[in-house]
């Protein structure tokens, strides 16, 4: 068993915080958004984490999400819920991104083959700690299968709302993990709306991106994995594929976290924001130079992950995007094709389109001298290529007629 699960440790959570007003919440109890309307950050006193947790503790444990236990919220161990959350790899794809610096995070082995594991395993483990019985979100498919595993997992009862063009393995693959499936005649927002109205009269708790707490807090794992990956000393950009954000808002917070404990210094990766450019909400906004991102009318692109036309942590992941020195980028749908196709035949490495927007993203930064090959580079491709359409491959041979060889 993994002693991660089982060690007695204590935990350090002092607060939750209004991300705009700064306003306190009491923690240990169940909360959705602020009374501002927006999301709710954990706090920690991090001068009790620093004296309880020497740097050579962590770096000796097991390399799981629950490595980071004493920075994360779950008080009892006993809510503490898991599939096998490992550290995602560092993949390099030189061939198809054109520099030997730059790495994919591989995060499609994590449980649920894509990165929603990470905040919906903390979510539902709090969830669980704090008393939630039936829970509803909207998704675009891989929030939800990873919400209906977690929370079959603990017996929480779930319902996910899904827009009616959400990849079709998704829908199927939420439905097989226990939860209700419903396709919605409309986008994620419109799904959104819905779970709401079903939240005010009291039938579930909303999951909704950013509306409670604690999604943050599992996806900030990614930023304390890459510190630690990379010796403790940040890569100099990175580039994810940003459509409610949770995870470039959680990796900015958890780099404040690493130099308070004094782990990393105060240099930070630039952060891109990588938007299809059939839904680029982020993307206008910070060409606009305003703080808050219009919806985006009519949004539409393959990579349905990241097709949000509204994002309730706008101004969050502007702020990063903008305090980093980094930018909003957006890209078209045949980039992102051409980036998925050139990663598997050149590099061996299947993305999945949201994360071939990173690389394609990528490849115009690199054109046009935003970075520079010499720079070390994270991509993230946050889901497995397998659950996503490729392309036919219909060559057939008969064993029972002459065979060409040299055609083979």
């Amino acid at each position: 068993m993994n002693p991660n699960l089982t060690a007695d440790r204590p935990t350090f959570v002092t607060h939750l915080e209004c991300s705009l007003t700064g306003e306190r919440y009491e923690a240990d109890r169940l909360h959705g958004l602020s009374r501002a309307g927006k999301p709710l950050l954990v706090r920690y006193d991090l001068d009790a984490v620093r004296a309880n947790l020497p740097k050579g503790m962590l770096t000796a444990r097991p390399t799981d999400l629950w490595r980071w236990r004493e920075l994360l919220p779950v008080r009892d161990t006993a809510n503490i819920v898991s599939l096998g959350e490992i550290e995602t790899p560092l993949i390099p794809i030189p061939k198809s991104a054109g520099s030997p610096n730059v790495l994919v995070k591989d995060e499609g082995r994590l449980p649920a083959g894509s990165f929603k594991a990470r905040g919906l395993v903390m979510a539902v483990a709090m969830a669980k700690e704090l008393g939630v019985t039936r829970i509803a979100m909207p998704t675009n498919g891989n929030a939800g299968a990873a919400l209906a595993a977690y929370a079959t997992r603990v017996g929480i009862e779930t319902i996910v709302l899904c827009p009616d063009d959400t990849p079709e393995i998704n829908v199927r693959e939420i439905a097989a993990q226990g939860a209700r499936v419903w396709r919605v005649n409309g986008l994620i927002d419109d799904c959104g709306a819905i779970v709401g109205k079903g939240a005010a009269e009291g039938r579930w708790f909303d999951f909704s991106t950013l509306k409670e707490p604690y999604r943050i807090e599992g996806k900030k794992t990614m930023g304390l994995e890459l510190a630690a990956q990379f010796g403790w000393k940040l890569p100099d950009a990175i580039f994810y594929p940003t459509g409610g954000g949770t995870g470039l808002i959680g990796m900015w917070k958890a780099f404040a976290e690493l130099e308070a404990l004094g782990w990393i210094g105060p240099e930070r990766p630039r952060m891109y924001a990588i938007q299809a450019s059939g839904c680029a909400p982020i993307v206008r906004a910070f060409e606009d130079g305003v703080e808050h991102a219009e919806r985006w009318e009519d949004a539409s692109t393959i990579a349905a992950g990241i097709r949000v036309p509204k994002a309730v942590g706008d101004f969050l992941i502007l702020r990063a995007v903008r305090e980093s020195g980094g930018k909003a980028l957006g890209v078209g749908d045949p980039a992102i094709l051409r980036a998925v196709d050139d990663c598997a035949r050149k590099d061996g490495l299947l993305l999945c389109p949201e994360g071939g927007a990173t690389l394609a993203a990528y490849r115009e930064a690199l054109r046009t001298g935003e970075v520079d090959e010499d720079e070390r580079v994270v991509l993230f491709n946050c889901a497995t290529g397998l659950k996503y359409p490729m392309p036919p491959a219909d060559n057939a041979l008969d064993k029972d007629g002459p065979i060409d060889f040299g055609a083979l």
